[in-house]
C-alpha cells in the first residue's frame, strides 16, 4: 500500500513570492560569508523525476554569483570514466575554498537509476554502498559542508507532471525514454531508494527528505532548512564610493553607420498581438 502526502492548503502566491525572496536574500548573505570565510559546501538534490530539484536549484542561485555557485549536473559517464574508481570524476567538482557547488544528481545515480535500469552489476552497487559513507566522511573529514536533499513526490503528482510535459513546449525536453519508463518502475525505484538510506543516512550526513508535492512549499522548506543548517554570519561590507568621472580628453564615438548593430527587434512588438504569458503548469 503505497502511503500518500497530506493534502495541505495552497500557498497564496504573494506569501511565496515574498518569502522566497527573502530567502534569496539570505542566501546572498551565505554566499558573502563562504567567500569572506573560504568554507566549502556541497548540495546534493536527489529524488524521483519531475520532483521539483531543477526548480529549487534555478531558485537558489538566481542572484547568486556563478563564480562561487555553480551548478553540476553531469552526463552519462564516458567510455573511460566508466573504467575509473566511481566516485573519481566526481571529485573534479568539488568546491574549492570560497566555493559552493549544487550537484544536480550526483554519485547517488549508483545507488537510484544504475541500480534499477540494469547500468551497474549487482556488485558495483553493493560496493558504492559500503564505499560511500566512507567517501562522504572524508568530504566532512577535510571540511566540506555537505547536505543531502531527496525531493519525495507521490506516482500519481509524478505521473500529472510528466503528462502536462507532453504537451508543454518549455519543458518536453525534459522528457526522457529512462524518464518514462520509471512509471512503470516505481515500486523499484522505491526499494532501491529505501536500501540506500540505510546504508548512506550517517549521522555525519543525513538525507533530508523535502516533500515535493506543492513545489513552491519544497523551494521554501528546502532553502529555509538549508540556510538554518549552516553557522553563516553576516560580513561587513566595504563602503563603495565611485569616482568622479574625468573630464573629456577629445575622444569621438566611432559613427553608427560603422557599426553591425543588432537590429531594433523590440520596436516591432507595439506593432504586434501581444501572446499570453507563459504559465508553468506545473507550478
Amino acid at each position: 500500500m503505497i502511503e500518500r502526502p497530506p493534502k495541505l492548503p495552497k500557498l497564496r502566491n504573494d506569501v511565496y513570492e515574498a518569502e522566497l525572496l527573502r530567502l534569496q536574500a539570505e542566501l546572498v548573505e551565505l554566499q558573502e560569508w563562504v567567500k569572506a570565510t573560504g568554507a566549502r559546501i556541497v548540495i546534493v538534490f536527489e529524488g524521483r523525476d519531475a520532483a521539483g530539484k531543477g526548480g529549487a536549484i534555478k531558485r537558489i542561485t538566481e542572484y547568486l554569483n556563478p563564480r562561487v555557485a555553480q551548478i553540476v549536473a553531469l552526463p552519462a559517464p564516458t567510455e573511460r570514466e566508466r573504467t575509473q574508481w566511481y566516485f573519481q570524476r566526481y571529485i573534479a567538482h568539488l568546491p574549492a575554498a570560497g566555493e559552493i557547488r549544487l550537484f544536480d544528481r550526483s554519485w547517488y545515480n549508483r545507488g537510484g537509476v544504475e541500480r534499477v535500469m540494469g547500468y551497474c552489476t549487482p556488485d558495483e552497487h553493493q560496493r558504492f554502498l559500503r564505499q560511500c559513507p566512507t567517501f562522504e566522511r572524508a568530504l566532512i573529514e577535510d571540511g566540506i559542508i555537505l547536505r543531502k536533499y531527496w525531493f519525495s513526490v507521490s506516482d500519481r503528482q509524478q505521473q500529472k507532471r510528466f503528462r502536462s510535459r507532453l504537451t508543454d513546449p518549455m519543458r518536453r525536453w525534459k522528457l526522457s525514454p529512462t524518464d518514462l519508463e520509471s512509471l512503470t518502475r516505481w515500486e523499484a525505484y522505491s526499494r532501491a531508494k529505501d536500501e540506500m538510506f540505510v546504508h548512506t543516512d550517517i549521522p555525519e550526513a543525513r538525507w533530508n527528505v523535502v516533500e515535493a508535492e506543492d513545489k513552491k512549499r519544497a523551494r521554501l522548506n528546502m532553502i529555509a532548512h538549508l540556510l538554518s543548517s549552516i553557522p553563516y554570519e553576516h560580513v561587513p561590507h566595504l563602503e563603495i564610493v565611485l569616482p568622479e568621472r574625468p573630464p573629456s580628453t577629445g575622444y569621438q564615438r566611432t559613427a553608427r553607420s560603422l557599426q553591425h548593430e543588432v537590429p531594433d527587434y523590440a520596436a516591432t512588438l507595439t506593432r504586434k498581438a501581444v501572446e499570453p504569458a507563459y504559465v508553468d503548469p506545473e507550478d
